[in-house]
């Protein structure tokens, strides 16, 4: 038997969208369980202080500026790490976002949501995925061999309120990531594996006025949440680092296609 199914050192992983809260910790997790960790994203001091942050702490992590949007600049950034390490073995699609203009609040319609907004919501979330894929797909066709992890999200199970632009994106990100295992799987053969991991709910930058008081205490939808929760609070970010581990170990070699919920029972409650 191979003891060596989860072993990820020196695998070469890209996470775009690495700046965020829940991107650093997998970030950080990674370099140090032996992984190159490449952190891409748009805030450059942030991102360097956070790969100089995981170097002192013992692992190896650099960060590239780019544009998910551009595909000019992800070929680019893929074209510079192949120069450096000759190979990538993960692409962690984190990148995403929302605006306030593709939400509907409370005191809103449907006739509110500014269709500017909810297309450029659409574009960051799930064009941001393709386009990272269409161009990291090709070393790792090349090389034979490699792990796709896209982020889809509790809102791509069940059309929660307010946040219409968003679900609409992560939806389709499910779909792409399943549609992508197949396309990889039948024409590059098995060696390709395309997966999603679906985080339930994580207080980040981009949530946080909408989950928690200024006092730190629970908003009316934070609290929303938790009832909706068995395990009654919010996940903690490194709470996603063991699931996205074995998605890219030989440990998950015959698994492609999936969406990984990590979410402490919120998609499994009923009432």
């Amino acid at each position: 038997m191979n003891n060596n199914l989860f072993n990820i050192k020196d695998n070469v992983v890209v996470i775009t969208g690495g700046t965020g809260v829940l991107g650093r910790a997998i970030a950080k997790y990674l370099a140090l369980e032996g992984a190159k960790v490449i952190i891409l994203g748009r805030k450059e001091e942030v991102g360097q202080k956070i790969a100089s942050d995981i170097c002192e702490a013992g692992g190896v992590c650099e960060f590239m500026k780019t544009d998910v949007m551009n595909q000019e600049v992800v070929q680019q950034n893929c074209d510079d790490i192949m120069r450096k390490y000759g190979r990538i073995d993960t692409l962690l699609n984190a990148a995403g976002g929302n605006m306030p203009g593709a939400t509907i609040a409370p005191d809103k319609t449907f006739f509110d949501l500014d269709a500017s907004q909810f297309q450029t919501v659409l574009n960051l979330n799930l064009t941001g995925t393709v386009i990272p894929t269409q161009v990291f797909l090709r070393p790792m066709v090349a090389q034979g061999k490699g792990s796709i992890i896209n982020f889809s999200s509790m809102a791509a199970f069940r059309p929660m309120t307010r946040v219409c632009g968003y679900a609409a994106a992560k939806a389709g990100i499910s779909n792409f990531t399943a549609y992508m295992a197949t396309e990889c799987a039948k024409k590059f053969g098995e060696g390709i594996r395309v997966n999603a991991i679906a985080p339930g709910f994580f207080i980040t930058e981009q949530n946080r006025a909408l989950l928690t008081n200024p006092d730190g205490t629970f908003t009316q939808r934070g609290q929303d949440v938790i009832r909706q929760t068995p395990f009654g609070r919010m996940g903690d970010p490194e709470e996603l680092c063991g699931t996205i581990h074995y998605l890219m170990s030989e440990a998950a070699k015959f698994v492609t296609g999936t969406v990984a919920v990590v979410d402490g029972g919120f998609n499994a409650f009923a009432m």
